[in-house]
């Protein structure tokens, strides 16, 4: 039988006008990442998660009474802030130095729930069956008594787009805001935004106190800057090479 043939041209329903041909993207608030500053869990080597106490070291004491200079020349329309005490210490100078800002905690940007993992050393966890699958396939990993990575990155996610949705009602399009988050969490963020699946985030690496810059517009997120400390130190040979495994939570940073 022999096929047949369109002759007419396909027309778009009336119901459903075509959208403009050259419409532009729109423009989105953009988001300023900002990683806790160096813990004692980070130096005692430890996986703290969501154990109470973990406060700022010296040097993330002293990282994070740089921020507000670092972020000086930003107008910050709202602050976000995970929960735990890392983070409310990491953006305290930031809040004295803003009188203006009032901080929101947001839950859904703490750190990831490591359950039975919590507060354990990660030179022992090395050898647990489940960290090569969080080192190659954490799309797969689940923490025994806590969350999957998976639920982790979603969360934070949700948490991203809702936000975006409130600065940009409350402060326009233009508006730029901050979260102080954790190392998983930004690092599952910045491969949500280039499209990259999270099989991939252990590829990315973010210092304590680092900046990362996410600008959304309405049809893709430009990542413009990742991990950014301001210097170059963590960058210089170690006496110990670092190996090729990711640090889970995020690593101490530079000695």
């Amino acid at each position: 039988m022999a096929q047949s043939t369109i002759t007419e041209p396909i027309l778009p329903s009336p119901r459903r006008p075509c959208a403009a041909p050259y419409a532009y993207p729109g423009r989105m608030p953009t988001l300023i990442l900002v990683r806790h500053g160096r813990s004692t869990a980070n130096t005692e080597g430890l996986l703290a998660g969501w154990t109470p106490g973990v406060a700022l070291d010296e040097r993330g004491a002293a990282q994070a009474a740089a921020l507000p200079g670092r972020l000086a020349g930003l107008p910050l329309s709202e602050i976000v802030t995970s929960p735990l005490q890392r983070c409310q210490e990491t953006i305290r100078p930031l809040l004295d130095a803003r009188p203006g800002l009032r901080p929101h905690t947001d839950e859904r940007i703490g750190e990831c729930h490591y359950g039975d993992w919590s507060g354990r050393k990660l030179a022992e966890l090395k050898d647990e069956p489940l960290m090569e699958v969080v080192q190659a396939h954490p799309s797969a990993a689940a923490f025994p008594g806590g969350e999957s990575m998976r639920a982790m990155q979603t969360r934070a996610a949700e948490a991203v787009r809702e936000w975006n949705a409130r600065v940009e009602r409350d402060h326009g399009p233009d508006a730029v805001y901050l979260m102080c988050s954790h190392g998983d969490i930004i690092k599952s963020l910045v491969a949500e935004a280039l499209g990259l699946h999270l099989d991939l985030f252990q590829r990315i690496s973010v210092e304590p106190c680092s900046v990362t810059a996410i600008r959304y517009t309405r049809l893709r997120p430009f990542l413009v800057r990742l991990g950014d400390t301001g210097d170059f130190a963590s960058l210089a040979p170690r006496e110990e090479p670092s190996g090729d495994e990711a640090p889970v939570g995020g690593g101490a940073g530079a000695p």
